[in-house]
């Protein structure tokens, strides 16, 4: 008898094990909708057409570089599953297209959609779905908001921060000055006016001469750009996307204007804005950079540079070399590949929230020096750091000292 509840004991704790060993497994694979075993679908909406369509790039190279981790085996053995859609900037196609990559395709999150209004078009939606609107490209300031919008993230510096650190320097440098300003009539180019206004603080009315908005169905700028020289102003601050950026920087030189030009930081391409808009045009115009400069000479020998430069070659040889914007699609593609390397095999929507507001001194190597990406829960801003930046013979010269949000407003 007692030889059988032996046999009884020894496979009741086998079976305990296998049971615990299962539970344990398990435990450590946990998937939402979008990942498996094998794959995280992940998608993804783009101006591939349309009035920002210079921005396609960034969602081609995202595409070129899923498909060169792929091809090194994926993020811990799962394939990435890249859908990427058009929505030609126009914020109720991307409503349609987020439905769609959401509640058809069925991916694990939406990553780096481009454009302010696009974004605040299904910004409620996405929270409500409780699926990742992750990376965002834009820098309006609002998805910095983890209280209320806790499935929403940024990725560059916003739109705010950046004007504060140009009114800093206008107040140091041309504490006189006459400011006429373009902006585009939305929530990308309200957020950048708000940081000028903000930075400039109580000569703000003052200083401002003239404000100009421009809608991204007008075909041209250049009557607007025209209406703004007559106001005296001897400073241009320049919110606008690639194409009016090009043409008001041509405008600006066919009419004989001379400002201190200030270009927002979205428009600083050399591929999509500079060489379009002609380089002898762009002389001395001022911007603000967190990335490396394909055009810039200081980092031809530099292992970062040689790296996405043997990517594009291999995996995206058609894109434009000179352009910002594959030097973007590739370093927020390998954010989003930290954060999911991190989610290891908890791949839920949920944990990969968690984890992307869990990065801590983290680094493309495409990034500028002394410039790092962090996150908090309570901080949804990775990086919040900027250099300026002087357009000069064809390329830009950074000068001075990388500046935080906090110090440039």
């Amino acid at each position: 008898m007692p030889a059988v509840i032996g046999k009884l004991a020894a496979a009741s704790l086998a079976l305990a094990l296998i049971t615990a060993s299962t539970s344990i497994a398990s435990a450590q694979k946990k998937y939402d909708t979008g990942a498996t075993d094998t794959e995280i679908k992940i998608g993804n909406i783009m101006p591939y057409s349309g009035p920002a369509s210079a921005y396609g790039q960034i969602g081609r190279t995202e595409a070129a570089f899923f498909k060169m981790i792929n091809d090194q085996g994926g993020i811990n053995g799962r394939k990435i599953n890249f859908i990427s859609y058009d929505d030609g900037y126009s914020p109720p196609k991307t409503v349609e297209q987020a439905r769609k990559l959401v509640e058809s395709d069925e991916v694990l999150l939406i990553f780096n959609s481009l454009g302010t209004p696009p974004n605040s078009a299904i910004h409620k939606y996405m929270n409500s779905k409780k699926v990742p609107q992750l990376f965002v490209a834009t820098g309006a300031t609002k998805w910095n908001d983890p209280k209320d919008f806790p499935w929403t993230m940024g990725w560059q510096p916003n739109y705010q921060s950046e004007t504060q650190i140009y009114a800093k320097y206008i107040l140091k440098n041309m504490p006189n000055a006459k400011i006429a300003v373009l902006y585009q009539n939305d929530d990308y180019g309200k957020d950048y006016l708000k940081g000028l206004k903000d930075g400039l603080g109580a000569k703000a009315s003052t200083m401002i001469v003239a404000e100009e908005s421009y809608e991204t169905t007008e075909p041209t700028v250049d009557n607007h750009i025209v209406k703004l020289k007559s106001t005296g102003a001897d400073v241009f601050m320049n919110i606008t996307t690639p194409k009016f950026a090009a043409q008001a920087i041509k405008k600006i030189a066919e009419i004989g204007w001379k400002p201190t030009h200030f270009l927002n930081n979205v428009s600083q391409s050399i591929g999509s804005v500079m060489k379009p808009a002609g380089f002898e045009n762009g002389q001395d115009i001022i911007s603000a950079a967190y990335l490396k400069d394909p055009s810039d000479p200081q980092w031809k020998d530099d292992p970062g540079m040689k790296t996405w430069r043997e990517f594009m070659a291999k995996y995206f040889p058609e894109g434009d070399t000179l352009a910002g914007e594959p030097i973007v699609g590739y370093a927020v593609a390998q954010t989003l590949v930290q954060v999911l390397k991190q989610c290891g095999d908890n791949l839920t929507r949920e944990n990969v929230m968690k984890e992307a507001a869990n990065l801590k001194d983290f680094r493309t190597e495409l990034l500028l020096p002394g410039i790092k990406i962090n996150t908090s829960p309570t901080d949804f801003a990775p990086i919040s750091s900027l250099q300026l930046e002087r357009f000069k013979g064809e390329k830009w010269q950074l000068f001075g000292d990388v500046i935080s949000a906090d110090a440039g407003g």
